[in-house]
């Protein structure tokens, strides 16, 4: 029965909680454990379920929220992510006296933990029980092996200039799952915490020698048809490689890791058929 965060900090249950979800994947995995009507706030960025949505007030992005409009809202505790949001936003949360629930899955199986995190600070450990049994069936397929053989892949999730993941995240153990190993050509390896984790690659006939696949993420950077038009043009020794992926499949931790799970299998299988 995890109580605790990824900082260690200790929460005792509150079945009345307001809650301020600033993690997109976290405000679904809210309403998919029938929290809902505790949902007095949220980003922007969060867009499921999208009936419901809209009638959640927005308090601003990620990385810079109002706090006026926080304050106005009332949370007794806020939803937060290492990689999404900014230390100083979670201490002006504190100052505030909100609870800052701090969380930080690196790996798909962590889902498991964050169901029963959310759903016992909140008094909704039955619904999380079923989404661990959901996970759980999801992921048993995987226990199996992988039929695919390895692939080198590049992430993509930015351009102007391109940036991929490293394989130290959410992402690059999900890839893991289907014997995906990421790789990062031209990224510089003395680059620590953040930049390393989410680098700064070269893109070229000659680093593109050691890439079998080029994934082209929907998000953070929407990356689309053009884009994978317009990376053939420009490579088309590897026009072969380049493929768009639904990011929210591969990044969303949470509930939506579910669907994401069955997702990347049969997009790997599609890959390699």
């Amino acid at each position: 029965m995890p109580l605790t965060d990824y900082l260690g900090t200790s929460f005792t249950p509150d079945p009345e909680a307001r809650i301020l979800s600033l993690v997109p994947s976290l405000t679904e995995l809210c309403f998919d454990l029938g929290l809902g009507d505790h949902l007095v706030g949220r980003t922007h960025y969060c867009i499921h379920p999208k009936e419901r949505i809209p009638q959640i007030p927005s308090v601003g992005g990620t990385k810079k929220i109002k706090m006026d409009r926080v304050q106005e809202l009332a949370p007794t505790h806020a939803l937060l992510n290492v990689d999404e949001n900014p230390k100083d936003m979670a201490a002006a949360l504190r100052y505030l006296g909100i609870h800052v629930i701090v969380t930080h899955p690196l790996h798909p199986d962590d889902n498991i933990d964050l169901y029963c995190l959310i759903g016992n600070i909140f008094d909704a450990d039955h619904a999380a029980e079923k989404l661990v049994r959901s996970y759980s069936s999801a992921r048993e397929p995987f226990h199996k092996g992988s039929k695919n053989t390895e692939q080198r892949i590049l992430y993509l999730i930015w351009k102007n200039p391109w940036m991929a993941i490293s394989a130290d995240t959410y992402i690059g153990n999900m890839l893991g799952l289907v014997n995906w190993r990421i790789v990062t050509p031209g990224a510089d390896p003395a680059l620590s915490g953040d930049a390393a984790r989410y680098p700064a690659v070269r893109i070229d006939d000659a680093s593109l020698e050691d890439v079998d696949q080029v994934l082209f993420s929907s998000e953070p950077y929407s990356f689309g048809d053009d884009d994978i038009s317009d990376f053939r043009q420009s490579f088309p020794k590897h026009a072969t490689k380049a493929h768009l992926i639904d990011g929210e499949m591969t990044s969303w931790y949470g509930s939506r890791a579910i669907h994401g799970l069955t997702y990347l299998r049969n997009f790997a299988d599609d890959l390699s058929s």
